[in-house]
């Protein structure tokens, strides 16, 4: 059975520290480069000047360590120390630990940078082609070495990731409303009643989305903004739209209203799509709020602090016109 530097076992040591599975990290984090300083110097004295700790502080957290483990760590020759076997084989492990706990340092550190941090941001689909790509392009004229994690998501996942600490602000529609997100509204965006090519409205410029009742939809599916915004409309203009496809995607929804399968409500089109015709509607008002969110309480570093304050000076502009 093991035993400890005093000679108990290591199980009797372990219960006598009141250990647990899992407390293993928070008992010895503090005391990992010490050891691994006392381990490079093999000498306790030389170890605790380059620490900057007394040396009867280091001593006793060695000692410490080594009553905690159970092990053995060092053979002491005077003011002198070795690594046992056992100490060679923790030091390796601890080593790899140290290093990655550094990387892991330099890299927050490096997304906090105000001049080449980072920013985690998440946008509907829909405004992936022209919008979002604009505004970077805008953003990074003054802020040319920023860079960018870009999430392109449905409404309701983008705003899980946000929750979750995955993203730092996310475009979306319509505009949440949730005690534990903030949210501003920034534009708002005409849908269109998009038909196909020889359908009985193809050559109206607008139409009241009532005459369109009898028409077979295709929608986003269920849960994503464009979707809820749809029945909402058609529930306005009084009646339930039949729905024949879902998708996951706005552009190929257009594609299927091509391709004669049915009438969407979508946002302008990056690039016009032959096959289709895009009809105004004059009612209901159909558009959707767009507007940027982020998890309230959450501080901001401050490459994500200079693009909040970028998106909301975009009020009112924020989509091509």
């Amino acid at each position: 059975m093991p035993v400890t530097a005093g000679g108990a076992p290591a199980t009797e040591a372990a219960a006598a520290a009141g250990l647990e599975a899992g407390s293993w990290p928070a008992l010895l984090a503090p005391r990992l480069a010490q050891f691994a300083g006392v381990a490079r110097y093999e000498h306790v004295t030389r170890a605790a000047e380059e620490l900057a700790v007394p040396q009867s502080t280091l001593s006793r957290a060695m000692v410490r360590l080594e009553r905690d483990l159970g092990v053995a760590l060092f053979a002491r020759h005077g003011r002198t120390v070795s690594l046992t076997p056992a100490g060679r084989t923790f030091l390796r492990s601890v080593e790899r630990a140290l290093a990655e706990v550094e990387r892991a340092a330099e890299s927050v550190r490096a997304d906090a940078d105000p001049a080449a941090g980072k920013v985690a941001f998440g946008f509907l689909h829909t405004l992936g082609p022209e919008t979002v790509p604009g505004l970077i392009r805008a953003f990074r004229a003054d802020h040319p070495r920023v860079r960018f994690q870009l999430v392109q998501n449905y409404g309701e996942a983008m705003l899980e990731r946000l929750r979750a600490g995955e993203l730092d602000l996310c475009l979306t529609a319509p505009v949440p409303d949730a005690p534990d997100l903030v949210a501003r509204r920034l534009d708002e965006q005409r849908l269109r009643l998009v038909v196909p090519e020889g359908h009985r409205l193809a050559r109206r410029k607008r139409v009241r989305l009532a005459e369109a009742a009898e028409e077979v939809f295709v929608t986003l599916e269920p849960g994503y903004g464009l979707r809820l915004i749809t029945d909402a409309l058609c529930a306005e203009a009084g009646f339930k739209p039949r729905v024949a496809f879902e998708g996951e995607e706005a552009e190929t929804l257009r594609g299927l209203v091509a391709a004669g399968l049915g009438v969407a409500l979508l946002p302008p089109p990056a690039v016009p799509r032959p096959g289709v015709a895009e009809l105004t509607v004059t009612a209901p008002r159909a558009v959707r709020e767009i507007g940027v969110a982020w998890l309230d309480g959450h501080p901001d570093t401050p490459p994500v602090a200079a693009f909040k304050r970028f998106l909301l000076s975009r009020r009112g502009r924020l989509l091509p016109r």
